[in-house]
Order: C-alpha cells, then structure tokens, then sequence
C-alpha cells in the first residue's frame, strides 16, 4: 500500500494539538503530554506517577484470522502461509475511541512516537521506536491523563515485527528469522535482523522486509499489508498506515478517580499473518532455489486482527 498525505496531515495536527494524551519515545519510565518534542513525539515530566494504565503485547496465533474490514479470511489460492513466532514488535500510535463513529484522530490518543524527515519524508524514526514482545511491557500511561470516558475500541499503528520462520532449502527444513516494516513510512539507520546488522540510513516504505537465513540476509518489498479495520464503513484509516483496529468486550471506563493500576492486552492475530507466493503448491516456504535464485516470495506481512482486554 502506499502512503497518502491524509495520513501525515492528520499525524501532524495530533502532535501539535497534543494535550492530556500518554505519549513517549523508548528512552521513557513515565508518560505524559504537556509539551510537544521536535521529533514528533509528547514530552513528560519526569516526576510522573501512577497508578498507571499498563499496556502490554500478547501474540495469539489461534485469533481469527481477519481481512482489510474485519471479516474472517482464508488463503488465496496459490499462496501459503505461516503463524510466525514473535520475538519483537513495536508500535507508533495507540488511540482510544468512544464510538464506532469516532473518526481517527478524534478519541483519546494515549502514545505517538517519534519523526523524522532525516530521509526526505516524513518517517516513522526507528531508532526511537519501542520495541517490545509477547506478554511483555509496551508502555505505562498514568491513569490521571486519560480523558476520563467511556471507551469502545482501540487504534494501534503497527510499524515492526521481528519473527522465527519455518523454511525449507534443498529438501531440508530449517529455521529463518525475518524483519518487517509495516508503518507509513520508517526512517531506518540500521537494525538487526538476527545474527545479521542491516545498515540503511534511508526511509522504507510499507512492507520492506529482510530475511536472514544461513547466515545471508535478503531483502524486499511486499506488494500489500492487510489492516483489519471493522469500523472501515463509519470511521475508515488512511491507507498505508496500519492502524488495526479492535473492540474491548465491553466499553473501557475511565472516571478519573482511579487509584489502582489497570492492564490492558493487546492480543494481536498472529494466525497465518505471515503469507507468501507458493510457486508449487505445498506450503513450504522456499525462499531460495539451490542455484541462489529467488523462489517463493513474501506477499503480506500484515497482523490479523486487535482485541484489547482488560485484565482483572
């Protein structure tokens, strides 16, 4: 997918109206928004405290698997696919919102990362970016600057995914490790993918990926991201930005008198999230032929759906 401006305009007029939202880069503890920082992202004070909203990621490869409108898919012919194992994942926008009429950008936005322009357009700034895994702590928001409100789904733009994948290379099945970058656009110095360090200094757009195996690292482009959205028809997201979007249960209260910390789970779809281009048929991916030369292919990265929960 390719990026729109909507989608810059609207990220820039959240940073500069940014007020009683949860925002940060990865060098913080505690989180506020008083102030709006250069890079993009909100500034804090260091003297924050709880109690705290406590978001964490959670990988689920037995969720449903959801297309662009929320809606369970399958496989397209031709092509196979994989629940990866995560090791790593970082977001750049989490929004609450009140109503399935809530147009993006018009809830409660609780963390935007950090910018940069240091490659052209404006980017998504890796080197900054919250990079966490499965059940672990994402962020720690203070309770105290969520607009108190009744909250019913949940906005999250995904930028980066660090899997383990099953592969196969001359009849031997072997283990791989892929990074993917699924944000608008991300400003990359370098990253590691494995064992590997990729240096880059550039923007990449949405669906760059490298794939480190046998100690070789390939990379590429590929040509879609699903974004499940289940609001598409009354509050749609810019194309090209991941945004996934989840419902709690039932509605996410906030009275502003809260006195203890509360956890919410971002239970991610992992179910066959990884998909490729099968070129004969039997769902092994085969990313290189034993001549060296390209195979099987990568077609979609995308996560398969949100659901946020609300731990006791």
């Amino acid at each position: 997918m390719k990026k729109l401006a909507l989608l810059l305009l609207l990220i820039s007029a959240i940073s500069v109206g940014c007020k009683k939202k949860g925002c940060t880069d990865s060098t913080a503890t505690n989180y506020n928004s008083k102030a709006t920082k250069d890079d993009g992202s909100c500034t804090y004070p260091e003297e924050e405290t709880g109690p705290y909203l406590i978001i964490k990621l959670h990988f689920d490869s037995l969720a449903p698997r959801l297309d662009n409108f929320g809606n369970p898919t399958t496989i397209p012919a031709n092509h196979g696919a994989q629940s990866p194992i995560f090791y790593g994942m970082s977001a750049h926008y989490i929004e609450f919102a009140q109503s399935a009429m809530t147009q993006l950008g018009g809830g409660d936005i609780l963390y935007h990362g950090a910018e940069t322009t240091a490659g052209g357009n404006n980017a998504v700034d890796f080197s900054k970016a919250i990079i966490k895994g499965d059940n672990e702590v994402f962020l720690k928001i203070p309770l105290k600057n969520i607009n108190p409100d009744s909250y019913n789904w949940v906005r999250m733009s995904l930028t980066y995914q660090n899997y383990a994948l099953d592969y196969r290379y001359s009849g031997v099945n072997y283990n791989g490790r892929l990074a993917s970058f699924v944000g608008f656009n991300t400003y990359i110095t370098n990253y590691k993918v494995w064992n590997q360090t990729v240096t880059l200094d550039a923007n990449k757009s949405q669906g760059y990926w490298a794939f480190e195996n046998l100690g070789m690292v390939f990379q590429g482009q590929a040509p879609a991201t699903t974004v499940p959205n289940p609001l598409f028809a009354t509050s749609p997201v810019p194309a090209g930005s991941c945004v996934v979007t989840g419902q709690f249960d039932t509605p996410f209260t906030i009275t502003g008198n809260e006195t203890q910390d509360i956890t919410c789970v971002m239970s991610l779809s992992t179910n066959n999230s990884f998909e490729w281009y099968d070129v004969n048929g039997d769902n092994k991916y085969e990313p290189l032929l034993s001549n060296g030369d390209v195979n099987d292919y990568p077609t979609d990265m995308g996560l398969r759906g949100l659901k946020p929960i609300i731990v006791p």
